[in-house]
């Protein structure tokens, strides 16, 4: 019972990770769950999805305002920060607002946290800021630095700063699977990219468990990567048009597929730690450590060094059809 009388504050609360951290935290009898983010409506969603609980308090305001960010933060133990611009085409059309949000943003949570003492903070970043290709990821690797160096230019503090990075998760905002299973149902017809892409992709659960066993793990600076299952596009396409038309009685040979060729900024692979991180990088059973020194491996009980090289998507045996299909049926994604 980590959280137990701990007064926590989830940055982004509305959003997929948010409200699944949300609600694993309030299993643990937190003092209270403060959900900070910039939509109203979504406000209003949530509190109607979770009823009249006292222990949640709900904020509006946006993460790129550093007064507000500091207001919301009086009197917190714990930060997760949730909140970004996500969606790829949208950051490479509009780059400085997602400067705005996901750098200028997360410099405020820093100086906020340093400010009303809050003991530990974890950033969700993505696999898309290892050797980005596109402003999304390069905004992501930026904030992934500032939260690193946070430990140590920063001044003379108390708070903890750490870094998950994440693939996609399934079923959240922006995922492929919903939108496959609408244009199925719509227009008979899957939208892809290139077939042949693959893709780091964990379930809303397993996020939300490494995000806070991060925030427990964490001594400082440190990016946790879990170890995550592949997917190729071609075969999550696959599960998804016979797992919609056996839903919805819809005869399979009838659903085409278009490939549309890759948008701006995206990649045929996604990588979640370089080389050059795995040269300092630790191992547990289910994730990868990436300290920002030199670490101990007596801070992370039963870690061992990283062998040499990257950890990328169309390096790993992907998860076979009937995994995949498991795993859907599973998350109830259709």
């Amino acid at each position: 019972m980590y959280f137990k009388n701990k007064r926590v504050l989830i940055i982004g609360g509305t959003g997929t990770i948010g409200k699944s951290l949300l609600k694993a935290i309030l299993l643990q009898d937190p003092k209270f769950v403060r959900v900070f983010s910039r939509d109203e409506y979504k406000q209003y969603l949530l509190q109607n999805e979770m009823g009249n609980d006292q222990d949640i308090q709900y904020c509006l305001g946006d993460v790129r305002d550093e007064a507000r960010v500091f207001q919301v933060m009086d009197g917190i133990d714990y930060v997760f920060h949730a909140a970004a611009m996500k969606h790829v085409p949208s950051c490479e059309f509009n780059p400085y607002e997602a400067v705005l949000t996901n750098i200028k943003g997360t410099y405020n949570v820093i100086h906020a946290a340093i400010a009303r003492k809050v003991k530990k903070v974890v950033f969700t970043s993505t696999d898309k800021a290892i050797s980005p290709t596109n402003t999304y990821g390069a905004t992501k690797l930026a904030a992934e630095r500032l939260i690193a160096s946070a430990q140590t230019i920063e001044g003379s503090h108390s708070t903890t700063f750490s870094s998950v990075r994440f693939g996609n998760v399934m079923g959240s905002r922006g995922s492929v699977i919903p939108l496959f299973t609408r244009q199925i149902r719509e227009h008979k017809k899957i939208t892809v990219t290139d077939l042949k892409m693959s893709r780091f992709m964990m379930t809303l659960e397993e996020a939300t468990n490494l995000t806070m066993k991060a925030l427990q793990y964490s001594t400082g600076g440190e990016v946790f990567v879990l170890k995550m299952p592949v997917v190729n596009l071609q075969d999550l396409a696959k599960v998804v048009i016979e797992e919609t038309c056996n839903k919805y009685d819809i005869k399979c040979d009838s659903v085409g597929i278009e490939e549309i060729g890759l948008r701006p900024g995206e990649k045929m692979y996604e990588e979640l730690m370089t080389e050059d991180e795995s040269l300092t990088a630790l191992e547990l059973p289910d994730m990868f450590v990436i300290p920002a020194s030199p670490a101990n491996l007596a801070d992370y009980n039963g870690a061992k060094p990283v062998t040499k090289g990257t950890y990328r998507s169309d390096d790993q045996s992907p998860m076979t059809l009937e995994d995949l299909r498991t795993r859907i049926i599973k998350e109830k994604l259709i």
